[in-house]
């Protein structure tokens, strides 16, 4: 099995202590209901976000595809707050292929583009609902 990794920076207006308690801490209630089209259903499977359940501050999501060349994608994300008030999220993305398959370019770029459309959706979300994760 092959492991592809992308690394992408994300700016955002939304302050990192909202986006990370939306898009990490209650990413598997929240993320469905938003874009149901996108992801299905989301395990944490690493760290509960509770004060030492891992000495990064993070956690770790995997995010299973249901493609015919992929194991699973997972994504690790870093958000750092800004000068503006907003932050800047540090995304990487690990593609994880079936025995035997070679992962393309292009099959990453559509990967980084559904990921990107998923967190934008959140942020939209926060930024909509002002109270929500405050």
């Amino acid at each position: 099995m092959g492991v592809v990794t992308f690394t992408e920076d994300i700016a955002s207006p939304v302050p990192a202590p909202r986006l990370f308690k939306a898009l990490i801490l209650d990413a598997d209630n929240l993320i469905p209901k938003i874009v149901p089209q996108a992801i299905r259903s989301i395990e944490t499977i690493q760290g509960d976000g509770g004060p030492g359940s891992s000495p990064f501050k993070c956690l770790k999501h995997r995010i299973d595809a249901l493609m015919d060349k992929l194991e699973f994608i997972s994504y690790e994300m870093k958000l750092e707050s800004d000068a503006n008030g907003g932050c800047v999220g540090k995304n990487i993305s690990k593609y994880h292929a079936k025995p035997g398959v070679e992962i393309k370019e292009e099959e990453i770029k559509a990967g980084k583009e559904k990921a990107s459309a998923v967190f934008k959706a959140v942020e939209a979300y926060l930024l909509a609902n002002p109270n929500a994760y405050a």
